[in-house]
């Protein structure tokens, strides 16, 4: 059967990307310590030379079928570098996202409930260069420092939602894994979120936020002090969800050593 995507095009005009985005698809990420099974939002996307006509995008499927079931980090550069040979591209990028639950246990009751967290691994590989972004997105609560300080008795507080994303090369693709991201996320505000709470334990959060206040510039100048002490190559992107304005505060910054 005639292959029309292997034509020759006559126009010379190179393509940066092309491929497939919005694919749903049962992964299992399991990163040797996270081990769960969800459906994944993927994207696939190649280099075009300008002398193709078009890609074959049935190869993107397939490439996910046999080689992403199983979504492990570590191992991505492989997977990256045999998608290159199927797709006959001089440049992939695979992106997969996901619903991450860990566990989390209330402070005073110790009743226990579990905590979504968006987890999304971009590879991308080029002219041999590759390289393995994990990002993690979760909330946290955060109280503000200058409500506590005017305000006779309380202080506004509100949600915050943080995301880290830590970029590894193919040596080191995966340099910080998913549940330490985690944890130093929720480590970073002035309280953490936790779903199921009864009011002794209410009464502990609230305290803990009172006594912890934080901008969202404090919130990502912690979490970027944290990474460069170890090495990473990182961008953070928080955002309050205010509580008593009709904005939200944001804040972000990009890292490289």
């Amino acid at each position: 059967m005639h292959d029309i995507q292997n034509e020759p095009d006559s126009r010379g005009i190179a393509i940066d990307e092309v491929g497939i985005s919005g694919l749903r698809y049962p992964v299992t990420f399991d990163d040797g310590h996270t081990h769960q099974q969800g459906i994944a939002d993927i994207a696939v996307t190649v280099a075009l030379q300008a002398q193709r006509r078009g890609t074959h995008m049935s190869r993107m499927i397939a490439l996910v079928h046999e080689e992403a079931a199983t979504l492990t980090p570590q191992e991505l550069p492989a997977v990256l570098k045999r998608g290159l040979t199927l797709l006959d591209t001089p440049a992939l990028t695979l992106t997969l996202s996901l619903p991450i639950a860990t566990q989390v246990t209330a402070p005073a009751s110790g009743q226990e409930s579990w905590q979504i967290h968006d987890v999304t691994v971009t590879g991308r590989i080029d002219e041999g260069s590759c390289t393995v972004a994990t990002a993690v997105t979760t909330h946290v609560t955060s109280l503000c420092p200058c409500s506590k300080a005017i305000s006779d008795y309380g202080a506004h507080n509100q949600r915050s939602e943080i995301t880290l994303e830590v970029t590894g090369t193919s040596d080191t693709p995966y340099p910080l894994p998913v549940h330490e991201v985690i944890a130093l996320l929720r480590t970073s505000g002035s309280a953490p979120v936790i779903p199921l709470i009864k009011r002794p334990d209410e009464r502990v959060v609230t305290m803990q936020a009172y006594d912890h206040p934080v901008f969202v510039e404090d919130i990502i100048r912690d979490i970027s002090l944290t990474c460069r002490e170890k090495g990473l190559n990182h961008m953070i992107r928080a955002k309050n969800l205010e509580s008593i304005h009709s904005h939200d505060a944001i804040a972000s910054l990009t890292y490289t050593d």
